[in-house]
C-alpha cells in the first residue's frame, strides 16, 4: 500500500465543505490540527505513513494558496489592501502566509485596540515570541479583565493568534498600584454618658 492510500484510508470523518466556509483563521487552524492529530493518530497503526502523507499534503496547498496570496496583494494599491486588513479573515490569511504588510508589534496593536479587554504592551520577544502585558487601570479599579487563570482572556488569545502567529506565549502582569489606599478605622461611638463628661 502506498502512502497516500495508507492516508485515504485513514482519513477522519469528513467535514463538508459548507461547514469550514464560514471559518475565520484561528478556527480553521484550530480544525487542521485536529485533523493533523487524527491522521497522527491512525498513522501509528500504520507506520506514520499516514501522518506523513498529510503533512506533505497540508504543505503543499498552503505554498500553493500562499503563492497566489502573493500576487493578489502585489497587484493591489495601497487604499484596496488597507481595506482588506481590517477583515480579521484576510488579514489572518495574510499573517498565516508572511504576506501582511504591517509588522508584528503593528497587528498586535491593532488586536488590542479591537479587544474588550484593556491591556498594554510592555514587551514583545520577536525572537522567542513572548508577549508580556499588563492590565491597565479599569475606571472601578479593577484591571478589565474578566479571566482568572493565567489572566489572559481565551478570547485575546484567540485574536493574537489569527493575526499575530509569531506570538508564541502570552503573559499579562497585574496592574502596580503606587500606593495602597488609606486604611479607614472605624469603631464604636463611645456611650452617650462619656461624651457629656
Amino acid at each position: 500500500m502506498s502512502a497516500a492510500t495508507d492516508a485515504r484510508a485513514a482519513v477522519p470523518a469528513a467535514v463538508p465543505a459548507t461547514a469550514t466556509a464560514g471559518l475565520h483563521a484561528r478556527e480553521a487552524g484550530r480544525r487542521v490540527e485536529e485533523i493533523l492529530d487524527g491522521f497522527a493518530a491512525a498513522g501509528d497503526a500504520a507506520g506514520g505513513a499516514a501522518y506523513t502523507a498529510a503533512e506533505e499534503l497540508v504543505r503543499v496547498l498552503m505554498d500553493f494558496y500562499g503563492a497566489g496570496l502573493a500576487r493578489v496583494v502585489a497587484g493591489l494599491d495601497e487604499g484596496r489592501l488597507a481595506a482588506l486588513l481590517d477583515d480579521e479573515l484576510v488579514g489572518g490569511l495574510l499573517a498565516l502566509h508572511d504576506l501582511h504588510p504591517e509588522d508584528a508589534r503593528t497587528r498586535i496593536g491593532r488586536v488590542l485596540a479591537a479587544s474588550r479587554e484593556r491591556v498594554e504592551v510592555l514587551d514583545f520577544d520577536e525572537a522567542t515570541g513572548r508577549l508580556r502585558l499588563r492590565a491597565a487601570s479599569a475606571p472601578g479599579g479593577g484591571c478589565g479583565c474578566g479571566n482568572g487563570g493565567d489572566g489572559v482572556p481565551q478570547e485575546l488569545k484567540d485574536a493574537l493568534a489569527g493575526l499575530v502567529p509569531e506570538v508564541t506565549a502570552v503573559e499579562l502582569e497585574p496592574v502596580r498600584r503606587d500606593r495602597e489606599p488609606a486604611l479607614l478605622q472605624i469603631g464604636h461611638r463611645p456611650p452617650a454618658a462619656a461624651r457629656q463628661r
